[in-house]
């Protein structure tokens, strides 16, 4: 009997169907990027896993035990300050103490922001770390093609947009060119935290006018890895 013809059946003897819930929750709310969140959906339905959105209004609205019916949340890129602040302090406080209790969370670009000891209502999943921008932004360049190392495999091209820089916190999976952390992985509690600060997922669209050497099939695989690394709490390779 199929899905739909067993949900039938439960109708008909009056029980009520209850699909099985996503194991990706997608921040969607204030302060992140329409176009990224469209790209992160596209590398989440070519892997083949089950998500769901929240607005900042729905995540408010979701207490911890709700947030951990999901294995895995991600904040996409944006912009970090208004991510914070359009969340209160009580959604705040509920989504970090469900990454301490078991929640993954995966933060790329302003949601890696966000995840640190950030001054704007932020998640402080670091232990106190607070992450500046990677060091090209001092040189008044906001968007950029960078080469980043990856701990155990070949260099990669990627995007990269106000991104941080993650020194001081986790293990480091992969580098700018600087030496400084582009992908650091680590723990809160019992959760899982992976931090971005590049974008793999981008789309071509994005490196248009960019001295990529190429299309960003390769880094929309590696964001592929990542995500799924964050959503089982992988451990991957690190310098």
């Amino acid at each position: 009997m199929n899905s739909k013809a067993f949900a039938a059946v439960l109708l008909a003897i009056g029980c009520r169907y209850a699909p099985r819930p996503a194991s990706v929750l997608l921040f969607t709310g204030r302060g992140t990027s329409p176009t990224d969140v469209a790209a992160v959906e596209t590398i989440l339905r070519d892997a083949h896993l089950s998500y769901t959105t929240a607005s900042s209004w729905q995540i408010a609205a979701m207490t911890t035990p709700k947030l951990r019916s999901y294995r895995l949340l991600i904040v996409p890129g944006g912009n970090f300050v208004q991510i914070g602040t359009g969340l209160t302090p009580a959604a705040v406080g509920n989504v970090r103490s469900a990454v301490y209790g078991g929640l993954n969370y995966l933060g790329i670009c302003a949601g890696a922001f966000f995840a640190g000891n950030s001054p704007y209502n932020g998640l402080n999943l670091t232990s106190g770390v607070r992450f500046p921008f990677y060091g090209v932004e001092a040189r008044g360049i906001r968007k950029a093609a960078v080469q980043i190392a990856i701990a155990g495999s070949s260099p990669l091209e990627e995007y990269w947009e106000d991104g941080p820089q993650l020194t001081g916190w986790g293990d480091v999976v992969a580098k700018y060119a600087d030496g400084t952390p582009a992908v650091a992985q680590g723990k809160f509690g019992n959760g899982g935290v992976m931090l971005l600060g590049t974008h793999p997922e981008a789309p071509d669209g994005w490196r248009a006018g960019l001295p990529f050497s190429g299309s960003g099939t390769t880094a929309r695989a590696y964001a592929a890895t990542l995500i799924t690394a964050a959503l089982n709490a992988t451990p991957l390779q690190h310098f």
